[in-house]
């Protein structure tokens, strides 16, 4: 793609797969991981848009949905400071009896 990128935490990164290989964490596990903690990255700066995250991680909304299962993220679960939306029309009920 078009996108230079620079890894200023290359060597951050190989350090912890070391510490990783040390302790006898396997490869598909510290894989896992990796994905679970760089998608949940993503979800908390967009604050939990999985529209939004998709682009940002250059994947369709469905695959995105689909990892989440798979890596068993529930991500209503896992917004601490986040807020429910209320239900479409749900403002407009308190309004009315506001008004009325």
């Amino acid at each position: 793609m078009g996108r230079k990128h620079t890894y200023a935490t290359k060597a951050e990164l190989e350090t912890l797969v070391r510490r990783m290989h040390r302790t006898g964490i396997l490869y598909q596990e510290a894989l896992k991981e990796f994905k679970k903690q760089f998608i949940l990255t993503v979800l908390r700066d967009v604050n939990w848009n999985k529209s939004k995250a998709a682009r940002m991680l250059e994947m369709h909304r469905s695959t995105l949905v689909r990892v989440l299962r798979e890596l068993n993220i529930d991500n209503i679960g896992t917004r601490h400071n986040a807020e429910r939306r209320l239900p479409y029309g749900a403002g407009m009920q308190q309004k009315k009896k506001i008004a009325g």
